[in-house]
Formats: C-alpha cells, structure tokens, sequence
C-alpha cells in the first residue's frame, strides 16, 4: 500500500485516525545510523512502524526494527514525542493518520543487517552522508535530535 505524507500543505486531506507508532534512532560502535529506504514511498527513513495491540510500546521498537532491517535492538532512551497535526499521511486505501509518533533510541544486539517488504534498502550510514540522502523532513527533525542526544529515560518495557 503506497502512501503520501503531507507536512504542512494547506491542501493535505483532512486526517481521520491517530494511529501510536514508534521510529528508532540505531547507532552501531562506529556511530553510524541504521537506515532504510522505504519501499512505500523511496524515501530514506530511520526504522518505524504502528503498534499492535497487546504489546508494550518497547516491544513495537524491536519489533518494527527487526521486521524492517534484520537487527535486533534495546530501546533505552525516548528521543522525542512528534504529534504535528500539520503532518498527515495519506494511504491508497483511503486512510488518512494524523503523525503521532515516539523516537526511541534503541542500541544493536544482534542480527544481521536484510531487506523486507517495507524496505527496499538497509544501510549503516554516517552523519556525513545524509545530506545524500532523500529524507523527509519529519523523519530529518528525528534524527537530528537524535544526533543531539536528545533523551528522556525509557524505563518501561
């Protein structure tokens, strides 16, 4: 299902639901980022996803990482919360979320770096190269408060 991302166009859809999901902020020893490049959209994206029902919020980071890239992660810190009402996301089928999502900071343990269905690449990159990359703004504004050591403890799991 392809989707739309709408940040602060004033001819964006009206949203309908608010859906929690979670984005991870991934660092290996080197200090390279864990991104992907979405198969939805083509853009480059830090890994992310919605939350299932009856699970905790923390297993939704491991979860999504893992679907997305193959690398099993820790979440230990919250980066941020992101609620823009100004940011919706349109789907092909009709939906249309209002942003809210959490940026946890997550470190590596384990697994093997692998595309999915929602990725179509998976790569450690450095702070340097970025700027190469197509990165929305939303998910640009993560990673810099990422990069900022930006955290609030994340002691429930």
């Amino acid at each position: 299902m392809a989707r739309t991302a709408h940040y602060h166009d004033p001819n964006a859809p009206e949203a309908t639901t608010i859906v929690v999901a979670v984005t991870a902020f991934v660092q290996d020893d080197r200090g390279r980022l864990l991104m992907i490049r979405r198969t939805d959209n083509g853009l480059y994206s830090i890994s992310g996803g919605a939350q299932d029902v009856g699970e905790t919020i923390g297993h939704t980071v491991v979860r999504e990482v893992k679907e997305e890239t193959g690398v099993d992660v820790d979440p230990t810190d919250i980066i941020g919360v992101y609620s823009d009402p100004a940011h919706v996301i349109s789907y092909t089928d009709g939906e249309v979320r209002q942003q809210f999502s959490i940026c946890f900071r997550a470190t590596p343990t384990g697994g093997e770096p692998r595309t999915s269905d929602e990725s179509s690449e998976v790569h450690w990159v450095t702070r340097e190269d970025l700027d190469a990359l197509d990165i929305h703004p939303s998910i640009r504004l993560r990673i810099d408060h990422g990069f900022a050591d930006r955290t609030t403890p994340y002691f429930a799991r």
